[in-house]
């Protein structure tokens, strides 16, 4: 465990294992992260077998991870970085924004319970703001870009017409400025960062920016949600 940890405009986080409590807390945020009620891709994956993985980046890791973990269907949900080499796969180098890597979470899912096209409805919909350019909320920087690294051609060509869709039914207040760049690797991020909403759940920034995309999840997606998240704690070891 890493005794301090400074993150954008925080100070001292502690480690220490809360429950999350899933609260009406959605006001909290600020506008520009405000969950957008969206239609679902008109085009998904026709996926076989009982394993996927899905690439998404969009601000910090913490929030991502937390919304994905709370989906049924994911199967396991890391926080880590993608986009650049491997020697500077670390948060202190990805954060000086110079290193090509995004704060991205590697999500793991079955095709039987939950499709690629939801996925992506759940990340453009309450994960995160994909108007908003090399930033989202109060983290600047490369590091925080919006970003889908596709693992084949098929993510590509349904991600990338899906955002034509969104940006058709003008359903953002800007277009959408995600990017879609090939996978090459994934990189996990310090234990430290793993799991971080759940185990921090008053810390304020989890509180201001994290919390409300849970809520928003719960109220936007009844269907898909689920209360108990999958954790990186709890995952078999490959």
């Amino acid at each position: 465990m890493k005794p301090l940890l400074f993150k954008r405009r925080s100070v001292l986080v502690g480690l220490g294992a809360m429950p999350l409590l899933v609260s009406s807390i959605a006001g909290q945020a600020g506008a520009q992260e405000r969950p957008v009620v969206i239609p679902p891709p008109s085009r998904d994956l026709d996926e076989t077998g009982n394993r996927a993985v899905a690439v998404f980046a969009g601000g910090c890791f913490w929030g991502v991870q937390g919304v994905f973990q709370r989906v049924k269907g994911v199967l396991g949900a890391v926080s880590g970085y993608a986009g650049g080499a491997a020697e500077t796969a670390t948060y202190d180098l990805t954060t000086r924004g110079d290193t090509g890597h995004a704060e991205t979470v590697e999500i793991t899912y079955d095709p039987a319970l939950v499709s690629f096209g939801k996925l992506l409805q759940i990340y453009f919909s309450v994960a995160h703001n994909p108007t908003q350019l090399n930033f989202q909320g109060p983290d600047i920087g490369t590091q925080y870009r919006s970003t889908i690294f596709w693992v084949d051609e098929a993510q590509a060509e349904i991600a990338s017409a899906y955002i034509a869709q969104l940006d058709a039914a003008r359903v953002f207040a800007g277009p959408v400025v995600t990017t879609l760049e090939r996978f090459e690797a994934f990189y996990p991020a310090e234990q430290y960062h793993q799991d971080f909403l759940t185990l921090n759940p008053t810390w304020p920034y989890i509180v201001r920016h994290d919390l409300p995309k849970i809520a928003a999840l719960a109220a936007l997606f009844p269907d898909e949600f689920r209360a108990e998240p999958v954790l990186v704690g709890q995952l078999p070891v490959s």
